[in-house]
């Protein structure tokens, strides 16, 4: 087993495409039970949640109607996320949704219950399945990770900076995939002769470490590796970007909307309003352990222009018409 690769990605949708369609039909007047978990807080992951559910609700799902929806938010308490992920399972509900690293909490109750995840980092590192064509098990849903919007990422940084020199590399050292986002990091950065300082941080301490070694080191630019456990620092790397005049990039549009200039990476709206076909499908009869794993299809380019304008940098126009999305 070991990262994402396109070649596992292309066998995973030829095996989507090959899977039959289940022929069993919604009970009449049933209610589906569908349980959500995240570990971060309403306020940032609703959008996510809402995703989910208008994409439901496309397929014909109605909460009250013929569907019934349990969420629990873990606001960023790791005693909580496991304490939620408990009390879900006992609910036994048909389905479980998972956002990023609540995978492992409901994994970590032994349920058989169908898993449908949306995970920032390598399914097959962390043991949620034995392949992505073939998960194998009751976890399947879509991985976040891509290791070719590393390399994009770091020239974005340079058309950023035509003179970039120096980036600090920020990581979650636990995150599965890490190690290759790393190497895919360290690859593009030789190409465009950009040397990296790589800090990995766990927790707030190595976090307010990290930054200081990344300021110590006169950093130009910062890449942020995209998980839970980093992005919940975006408002203070934004801070740090700000004062130091060094503009941070990473995968998900939050990033952005919390203050950084720019974000490149799978569009995580659209992710989730697509994890409702693997709902469904499950809901029908399908099991998870043949549901094929996929990548996100749409990406989105996200400038903060705002942000970019208090730095002082100048961005060219041939970047402001490739972004899908400008904060000004």
């Amino acid at each position: 087993m070991g990262r994402v690769k396109r070649r596992d990605f292309v066998a995973a949708m030829g095996a989507a495409l090959a899977f039959p369609a289940v022929a069993a039909a919604q009970s009449a007047g049933r209610i589906y039970r569908i349980g959500w978990i995240s570990p971060g807080g309403d306020r940032y992951t609703r959008p996510a949640f809402e995703a989910l559910i208008e994409g439901l609700r496309d397929l014909g799902y109605v909460e009250g109607r013929n569907m019934r929806v349990d969420a629990h938010w873990s606001d960023g308490d790791d005693r909580k996320l496991n304490d939620s992920a408990q009390t879900l399972v006992q609910a036994h509900p048909d389905v479980i949704v998972t956002q990023t690293k609540a995978v492992f909490a409901v994994r970590a109750t032994r349920t058989a219950i169908p898993v449908v995840f949306g995970f920032s980092g390598d399914p097959l590192l962390a043991k949620l399945a034995d392949s992505l064509a073939h998960p194998g098990r009751n976890f399947t849903g879509v991985s976040m990770l891509s290791l070719e919007l590393v390399g994009k990422r770091m020239q974005l940084l340079r058309e950023l900076l035509p003179r970039l020199n120096r980036v600090a590399v920020l990581a979650n050292p636990g995150h599965p995939g890490e190690q290759a986002e790393l190497e895919a990091s360290r690859q593009a950065a030789a190409a465009l002769g950009i040397a990296i300082d790589y800090l990995p941080f766990a927790g707030t301490a190595e976090f307010e470490a990290a930054l200081g070694s990344a300021r110590q080191r006169r950093a130009e630019a910062v890449m942020v590796f995209p998980d839970n456990g980093t992005i919940a620092y975006s408002e203070r790397i934004a801070d740090f970007a700000r004062r130091n005049r060094a503009p941070a990039i990473s995968g998900w549009s939050e990033f952005a909307d919390r203050g950084n200039v720019i974000s490149y990476g799978p569009d995580l709206r659209e992710m989730y309003r697509h994890l409702a076909t693997y709902v469904d499908r499950i809901l029908k009869g399908g099991r998870p352990a043949d549901l094929p794993i996929e990548l996100p299809t749409r990406l989105e380019l996200v400038l903060n222009l705002r942000a970019a304008k208090e730095m002082g940098l100048n961005v060219s126009r041939e970047l402001l018409a490739r972004a899908d999305r400008v904060i000004e």
